[in-house]
């Protein structure tokens, strides 16, 4: 039974009787609803849009990276980062930008053979850092740096670890201390190295092999397992021998401590 059967029906059902109808409480409910079944279906079929609710448009969730470690191309190039992260001295997430790839396919598509080769070992370093697991490996896409364009690379990761609170891992001297002005945590590979070398002081005795005539003719260098440079007085008739000596004095300079010693 179709919308217009049902008015039918119903009014045909209406009393007929003038005393019922005096009697009747109101309007026959069938036929109250048999009406607003009506109007509502020609409402819906003329106005289609009516009753089509507006989807809300969501919000694009905020990024959030905890424990960030930002690399710079020169830490990734470099290497020694990844010895520290297998050694698991770092905790938390690896962060590379899309700017900071690109910079480091650049280097490993470049015409020099050097740069080149240093450019594709960075890149094999990461590709076995993400397949190890050692830790999480998460690569920034061009949308999520796309509120920094316009800046250089290294303008971009600095503002982008200051925005997550992470810190960056770089060899850029440079870098460290622009970072440092901006309040962000910048650890320098070459700066931590220096840190852990051997604290050797005159007196020290030591076991070394001698690797080269020094300044002197007379001089012979040796190296420490840190790579601490060690001039032997004297020695240079024992390239390529392993001799006893003794520290007699330490010199700082602005790439780190160099020993003179004397043979024993």
């Amino acid at each position: 039974m179709d919308k217009e059967e049902k008015i039918i029906t119903a009014v045909a059902a209406l009393p007929t009787d003038k005393s019922e109808v005096r009697r009747a409480p109101g309007f026959n409910p069938n036929l109250i609803g048999a009406i607003a079944d009506e109007v509502s279906r020609k409402l819906v079929s003329r106005f289609p849009g009516m009753l089509v609710r507006k989807k809300r448009k969501k919000k694009p969730k905020k990024l959030k990276i905890e424990n960030g470690i930002f690399l710079d191309t020169s830490a990734i190039i470099d290497g020694r980062i990844f010895d520290l992260i297998y050694l698991g001295i770092l905790n938390g997430i690896v962060v590379i930008p899309a700017s900071i790839l690109l910079e480091l396919k650049r280097i490993a598509d470049s015409q020099d053979t050097v740069k080149r080769e240093r450019g594709r070992k960075g890149l094999e370093a990461l590709d076995k850092l993400k397949k190890t697991k050692k830790m999480k490996v998460m690569i920034l896409s061009d949308v999520e740096e796309k509120v920094f364009n316009g800046h250089p690379v290294d303008e971009k990761l600095t503002k982008m670890a200051k925005m997550h609170k992470g810190k960056i891992i770089t060899c850029d001297y440079n870098l460290e201390k622009k970072a440092s002005i901006e309040n962000v945590t910048a650890i320098n590979i070459n700066a931590l190295a220096n840190c852990l070398k051997v604290i050797a002081v005159p007196g020290d005795s030591m076991h070394i092999k001698i690797s080269h005539v020094g300044k002197d003719p007379s001089q012979g260098v040796g190296y420490l397992d840190d790579g601490t440079m060690l001039v032997v007085e004297s020695g240079s008739h024992f390239i390529g021998k392993e001799v006893d000596v003794v520290v007699s004095r330490v010199i700082q300079t602005a790439s780190g401590k160099i020993l003179f010693a004397k043979k024993i």
